[in-house]
């Protein structure tokens, strides 16, 4: 279910307040190796769609219909990777789940994890506001 406008504006203003105050932890809960990792799969897939666009049209010019269909399915297989690698890509403040890079099962460890880091994020907050209080 998609966050609404007002929750998404509260997520953000979590998160600003959050590299605020505390940058390096913040920092430590991007996920930046996963995103990495799909900035290069998405780059690779642009890289290998202009290669089936070289191929169409040397099958073309060629009048070689075989290597033009090779092309064609080279493009949309690039296509159909950049754009599902786009849309893994993990937001900024998003906590990588353990094994996701690799694919192997860290879906259903990710809620957990998703609740411990919140838990540990309250009790940062918490912990600052009492401090503060005194």
């Amino acid at each position: 279910m998609p966050l609404s406008e007002h929750e998404q504006r509260m997520l953000e203003q979590m998160e600003r307040a959050l590299y605020a105050e505390d940058p390096k932890f913040a920092t430590a809960l991007e996920g930046s190796g996963l995103r990495r990792y799909t900035r290069r799969r998405v780059y690779q897939a642009v890289a290998g769609f202009l290669v089936g666009i070289a191929l169409l049209m040397a099958g073309m010019v060629f009048q070689q219909t075989w290597v033009s269909v090779a092309g064609f399915l080279v493009m949309l297989g690039c296509a159909v990777l950049a754009v599902t690698g786009w849309r893994k890509a993990p937001k900024p403040g998003e906590q990588q789940p353990a094994g996701s890079a690799s694919g192997g099962g860290g879906e259903r460890r990710h809620p957990r994890q998703r609740r411990s880091m919140m838990n540990r994020i309250e009790q940062r907050w918490q912990r600052r506001r009492d401090e503060q209080g005194q």
